[in-house]
């Protein structure tokens, strides 16, 4: 096997020596704004070695096609296609030297959408976009959207974390490995697929990490047997922790009556709580091994789930992420949220040292606490009766004792309370930031709830707005280079630092325009002012919901349709003529004119608040989009006050 394993520069990959043809069973390329930013990210935290930096595996059938080998691609072809993009945009920027890069090494079988898109996405020969010299018909818009999204997202972090392009470009192209992994020849690919897409998980990192502090409390059954119980609770996020209790034990720990209050104060009290005995669990004086307790305490749970609701939660956040954002909240560091890197990250900050015992235990407690916290006041997608919506609800108990979900602020109906703002405002802060490693929204609320005693509807949503306020005026609209998160949170516990009167329009309108917006949240936090201002008054906009919106997009065209004239790129790009919508509807109406965007919007749900004022404009020119940048800058800065 060791002829048939290749270890290649990203270089070496691309560089056309050989051609990668994606197979008609491999789905289409499906990377989106998450994956595509954690790709980059990841490049520019290894960066600063000078070491290779593995980037995963590349498994291939080779084809015999006359001198150039051709492979097929196997697994993996989503890196593949990212990487591709990533080459085409840094050629055609000309900010670096990818002379090297002279011919697609990609190819795909029997889509010529998919490979006519590349080819004018390689070629460069548009200003802007490459829907510019593009067939809408012809159009790959998954393919077109990976393209956009790279020439919005690589020049934001080179600039966040100050690389050079030259330095990123080298880095990338000679330094990230990648191994490429040849099946034989006689491998029957549908089943070797089939094999792939079903294969088992290998043991996680939170796993490794579970049992790394097990070790450290060895000589402590009962404090192991306590961090067990704890984690297998937690671990399961899209479940109320409760639930991950017998009833004996949820009772000790959240209270008798609805288990809605945390009855624990430290590590020593919560371990009693868990170790008394209880119908049915042994007593831990007896003679044990830890298998056997944590045997028996499973087996328990098992049989005692018929107080269980059916899961109908799908979480913003995995656990190997929550655990960095509880040891965060713990150490009060400014620790990476890159689950890539827990079990280092815990090694350094818990796991070494002669009170990493200590350490541990105190882990635990914070553990459930944050979770219990996080069950409560942080936004979850529920599904229910066939829909599904974004939902802040805490679990309670009925007078016989069966759980049921309420909300966690106010009545059920009651979409003008603060229970529904702060839900709103969560999820302009989820949809803004996809990938995980930039929840810094969730510390800064989970943060906030850890040190508050009594958790209150309105000291809670005014700090989600100051630190929404923070995020938008103290970093993506400063003039200066922004704050930095945990400074934010930490330092400033979430209180903006910028006042109304230190911001000038000349400043505000430049950060606005087309390509200067640094985050998504801009627009959504926009949207989230215009939907509190106009909700009660327009059932359109109080029905308003915010969803993963990736594409910036020009009102009036930027290409507007034969007959119709184009406006100045003062207009064009003015913040007035932008607003935020989905990558799909970008690429289908990117080139209708107002009126044909009203039409469609007609008889379909509303992409944005801010969009949906703009439709409300009989005509849309200079004017109107003059006095609209006028309007939306002026409920941005009302913010401030």
């Amino acid at each position: 096997m060791n002829n048939e394993i290749s270890q290649l520069s990203v270089r070496n990959l691309l560089s056309g020596e050989a051609n990668y043809t994606i197979p008609m069973y491999q789905r289409n390329y499906a990377w989106d704004e998450g994956e595509i930013t954690q790709l980059i990210q990841d490049v520019i935290d290894y960066l600063p070695e000078t070491r290779n930096y593995y980037i995963g595996t590349l498994v291939v059938f080779e084809r015999i096609d006359g001198k150039r080998s051709t492979y097929e691609t196997i697994d993996g072809q989503q890196r593949l296609t990212t990487l591709s993009l990533l080459a085409s945009y840094l050629k055609n920027e000309k900010k670096c030297d990818v002379s090297w890069y002279k011919k697609l090494a990609i190819d795909f079988d029997s889509r010529e959408h998919s490979r006519q898109t590349f080819s004018e996405i390689f070629s460069g020969r548009f200003t802007n976009d490459p829907a510019e010299v593009l067939d809408p018909k012809e159009i790959n818009t998954a393919i077109l959207n990976g393209y956009r999204l790279v020439k919005k997202i690589l020049p934001q972090k080179l600039a966040e974390n100050r690389i050079d392009p030259h330095q990123f470009s080298y880095f990338l192209f000679e330094k990230v490995q990648i191994m490429r992994v040849k099946v034989p020849k006689d491998t029957d690919l549908n089943h070797y697929f089939e094999i792939m897409n079903n294969r088992g998980e290998q043991l996680e990192k939170h796993e490794v990490l579970k049992s790394r502090m097990m070790q450290a409390l060895k000589n402590d059954k009962e404090s192991q047997h306590c961090l067990h119980l704890v984690w297998e609770a937690c671990s399961n996020m899209e479940k109320y922790v409760q639930m991950g209790f017998p009833p004996e034990q949820r009772d000790a720990i959240f209270g008798t009556k609805d288990w809605s209050r945390f009855d624990v104060y430290n590590f020593e009290m919560l371990r009693e709580k868990v170790t008394q005995e209880t119908n049915g669990l042994p007593n831990r004086d007896s003679e044990q091994t830890l298998d056997e307790i944590i045997r028996q305490a499973r087996d328990y749970l098992t049989l005692n789930k018929e107080n269980e609701t059916p899961e109908r939660f799908n979480t913003v956040i995995n656990f190997p992420n929550f655990l960095l954002h509880v040891l965060r909240i713990q150490t009060e560091q400014d620790v990476p949220l890159d689950d890539k890197r827990l079990i280092s990250t815990f090694e350094s900050n818990v796991l070494r040292g002669n009170d990493a015992a200590e350490k541990v235990k105190k882990f635990t407690f914070n553990l459930l606490r944050c979770k219990f916290l996080y069950d409560q006041y942080i936004i979850k997608r529920e599904f229910i009766t066939g829909k599904d919506g974004w939902s802040l609800k805490r679990l309670s108990t009925d007078q016989q004792g069966k759980p049921y979900y309420k909300n966690t602020f106010g009545d059920e109906d009651a979409n003008g309370s603060e229970n529904k703002r702060i839900l709103m405002l969560l999820s302009a802060f989820h949809v803004s930031t996809p990938t995980l490693v930039y929840k810094h929204w969730l510390n800064a609320a989970l943060n906030h709830l850890f040190d508050t005693e009594k958790i209150l509807a309105d000291t809670y949503l005014h700090h989600l707005e100051s630190v929404a306020k923070a995020f938008v005026f103290d970093r993506f609209l400063s003039e200066n280079r922004g704050l930095d998160y945990f400074e934010m949170i930490f330092k400033n516990k979430g209180v903006c630092q910028t006042e109304r009167k230190t911001v000038s329009k000349e400043h505000l309108e430049k950060k606005l325009s087309f390509g200067n917006v640094e985050n998504n949240l801009v627009f959504n936090f926009l949207d989230y002012l215009l939907w509190i201002k106009h909700k009660a008054t327009n059932s359109t906009i109080n029905d308003f919901e915010f969803t993963f919106r990736s594409s910036v997009e020009h009102y009036y065209p930027q290409h507007p349709l034969p007959g119709h004239d184009s406006l100045p790129s003062e207009s064009l790009n003015s913040f007035g003529n932008l607003c935020l919508i989905s990558h799909s509807k970008n690429s289908r109406l990117s080139n209708y004119m107002p009126e044909a965007k009203k039409e469609h919007y007609r008889n379909n749900t509303i992409d944005s608040v801010k969009q949906y004022i703009m439709m409300k404009e009989d005509k849309w020119g200079k004017t109107q989009i003059s006095r609209h940048l006028e309007d939306m800058t002026s409920e941005l800065l009302d913010s401030l006050e």
